[in-house]
């Protein structure tokens, strides 16, 4: 029930208005729209959610706890003294919200800058002393279930033994003691003065995700720019010059041109260079963007289509004092494609016979429904960019189709429907229960088949949501073969709800709610919510569903299920799946490449259930040293192994001890994302892209036994493929 108003003015008066000593720039506050804000998302949380729970004392307790794992989930700033100082509001947030007094949460995070300004502090003296790298001590770096440090000593041991694995990390990479300094002071500083960055909205956001997460884990508050960078990543377009950009130090610097964009047609911007100042149309002032956040130098560049921004370069081959360069470009329409389906062909000898397999990468379920609302018939859909390839695919005559939604967490639900549709004729594809209990069947139908051929979805613990969608109903229907990993066991379906529409705003100034709506289940009335979509030809997992998957959630919905909904098999995989594992099973068991594999997964995973490191030097540097050798090991025999398979001589394996030019970099190199140069940086990423990917290149061969099986036996292709007008009853 409701409390007195007591601790709230506590709050107000006291902790929330008062500047935490050591806190550098000005004392962020809420805002009224942000206390309005909180109110209209109680309204839908608590009225319409899948789940709807009141706003309470129990929430706020839940909220509570969620608001600091959300600022400091490892323990490493926070003492138990500040937690505890913030507990006479623990179970009164609830009023505070219908109060309109956001001052609690405001109060909290001033706190945090603080106690990051002091860590920043701590953490830079430490480096002006040497560390005792002989000693025998291990760092405990996985501290979510750590309790809070309970003096300022116990936090300074546990810094002191953080900053001493930072550096035993540069160390082991090969860089010199001033140079670790170096490198680390700078690192230190930039953390520092990125948290001060933060922002009153961030905040508030921050402050509503705890409350939305504390109910259900896919439950999610958007504040404006969120709200903005959420429909960004569905329609895969936007309006701007067609950059991408990253933090480089004090400097917003060009990550990659993207192809066709105002930025990439001008000619006149590349990889690294550094964007100094920007100004709006053909004579705005130029704004000098050093030191700002990303997203407000962002904010700055996009803009209203047909528009003029100018930018203030300093390029990228250019010292401090080179020369600015000053352009001027029309922002335009751009397509982010990285994020759209693409596709590949790969090519499988089976004999004297060689089986061409398509595949399809999708990323993501996107969808622009503003374009689609509108009536564009260019709008962007992933079901319609598959269809596409589908039908590039069937004309270069492959004999297969591999969907690959490694990774893919999801996106539209109606797409998710939509693509199912390419490979069955009609009918159910999911069954949807709402809050009320009412449940629904989202169809396919549109007659007749884009794809009828021998097909294959892979998966891993990434797919989630909309690939699960996906997959299942392809299991189901006995369409085609689900091979890889258990996928991630996200079962419920959101919606977006914009506040500012609820409540009639002019401009956007409330956000949107990502709330969970419903719960979908297969056709066949069981749900992926938990255990996710199960593999008929399953590979090895580099995860554990405990640590990554739904089941790491704690208030994460049960598993459950429904009457299945009527539908028919339009095949049955059942007769050839045995034969297909056999065979899987006698390839790669001579597969040199599928051991490499089958042992960085079970490392992902050993690595996984670690969570202390030594800070022993000779210790760290013989395990360093022992996967070094591994590697080079690696290195020679797959030279070997591509010598031979260019002289037609079958190569099982090269001695531990041969040699080889191929120098292997150390696989930790002691720097962050932004510490590396952007060159080194994109090179990094591209040499892990076309590495080989020995997972696919499977999931192929498996697809091109199934060919290979069809192809031998007419009365086996009418059972696994589909036949028109024909179906196979459902036990």
């Amino acid at each position: 029930m409701r409390k007195t108003l007591i601790v709230l003015a506590l709050l107000a008066s006291g902790l929330a208005l008062a500047k935490p000593s050591g806190q550098s720039g000005p004392l962020l506050k809420p805002v009224e729209d942000q206390a309005e804000a909180a109110i209209w998302a109680s309204r839908f949380l608590t009225r319409f959610h899948y789940k709807a729970v009141p706003l309470d004392d129990a929430m706020s307790a839940k909220m509570f706890d969620a608001y600091f794992d959300s600022l400091d989930g490892e323990k490493l700033f926070f003492l138990k003294s500040d937690v505890d100082k913030f507990s006479v509001a623990r179970d009164q947030l609830d009023d505070a919200i219908f109060n309109k007094d956001l001052s609690m949460p405001f109060a909290v995070f001033n706190l945090y800058l603080q106690r990051v300004a002091e860590r920043t502090s701590y953490s830079r003296e430490l480096l002006k002393k040497p560390f005792d790298l002989n000693a025998q001590e291990s760092y405990a770096y996985d501290r979510e279930k750590a309790q809070w440090a309970g003096s300022t000593a116990e936090l300074d041991d546990l810094w002191r033994k953080r900053v001493k694995n930072d550096v035993l990390r540069l160390k082991l990479a090969g860089k010199k003691d001033d140079e670790i300094r170096k490198t680390l002071d700078k690192r230190y500083i930039g953390f520092g003065d990125r948290v001060a960055q933060i922002n009153s909205e961030d905040v508030f956001q921050t402050f509503m995700n705890a409350y939305a997460t504390s109910i259900e884990p896919h439950t999610n508050y958007l504040g404006p720019r969120a709200s903005e960078n959420f429909d960004i990543s569905m329609k895969l377009s936007l309006e701007g010059i067609g950059a991408v950009l990253q933090r480089e130090e004090e400097y917003t610097a060009i990550r990659e041109i993207v192809p066709g964009g105002p930025a990439a047609l001008s000619g006149k911007l590349k990889v690294g260079d550094r964007i100094l100042g920007v100004g709006q149309g053909d004579n705005g002032a130029i704004a000098d963007v050093i030191g700002w956040r990303l997203d407000d130098v962002v904010e700055q560049i996009r803009g209203q289509k047909d528009t003029v921004v100018r930018l203030e370069v300093l390029p990228a081959d250019g010292g401090p004092d080179a020369k600015h360069q000053m352009l001027s470009l029309v922002r335009k329409k751009v397509s982010i494609e990285e994020q759209a389906a693409k596709k590949q062909i790969i090519e499988v000898k089976e004999g004297s016979a060689t089986r061409r397999v398509g595949v399809i990468q999708l990323p993501t379920f996107y969808l622009d429904f503003d374009a689609r609302r509108r009536g564009d018939k260019d709008y962007k859909s992933a079901t319609r960019d598959t269809a596409k390839l589908l039908a590039e695919l069937k004309a270069e005559k492959v004999d297969g189709v591999v969907i690959d939604l490694r990774n893919n967490g999801g996106g539209s639900l109606s797409e998710a429907t939509e693509l199912t549709g390419l490979f069955i004729d009609k009918g159910p594809v999911v069954q949807v229960r709402s809050a009320q209990g009412r449940v629904e069947t989202e169809d396919d139908r549109q007659s007749g088949m884009t794809w009828d051929g021998p097909l294959a979805v892979m998966v891993n613990r990434g797919s989630a949501s909309a690939s699960e969608i996906f997959a299942a109903a392809i299991q189901d229907y006995g369409r085609g073969l689900i091979i890889g990993e258990p996928t991630f066991g996200k079962g419920t379906v959101q919606m977006l709800v914009d506040l500012d529409n609820a409540a009639q705003n002019e401009k956007p100034k409330f956000g949107e709610l990502k709330m969970t709506s419903a719960q979908f289940f297969r056709i066949n009335g069981g749900t992926t919510q938990l255990r996710g979509v199960v593999p008929d030809i399953a590979f090895p997992d580099g995860g554990e569903a405990k640590e990554f998957g739904e089941s790491s959630y704690p208030n994460a919905l049960p598993w459950s299920s429904i009457t299945p909904a009527s539908y028919e098999a339009v095949a049955d995989l059942k007769p050839i799946l045995p034969t297909l594992a056999t065979r899987h099973e006698a390839r790669v068991t001579k597969s040199k490449e599928w051991q490499y594999y089958a042992e960085d997964q079970a490392e992902i995973k050993r690595l996984r259930a670690e969570k202390t490191v030594s800070l022993n030097e000779a210790e760290r540097r013989k395990e360093r040293d022992e996967q070094e050798v591994r590697k080079k090991t690696r290195d020679a025999e797959r030279a070997a192994l591509d010598e031979a398979s260019k002289s037609g001589v079958t190569v099982a394996s090269a001695n531990d001890d041969s040699e080889t030019d191929v120098q292997a970099p150390s696989s930790d190199d002691g720097l962050q994302a932004d510490e590396r140069s952007i060159k080194s940086q994109v090179e990094r990423e591209k040499a892990a892209k076309e590495r080989k990917d020995v997972a696919l290149d499977e999931a192929a061969r498996i697809l091109a036994d199934e060919v290979g099986l069809i192809r031998a036996d007419t009365k086996l292709a009418q059972q696994v493929l589909p036949q028109p007008g024909t179906h196979i009853s459902v036990d």
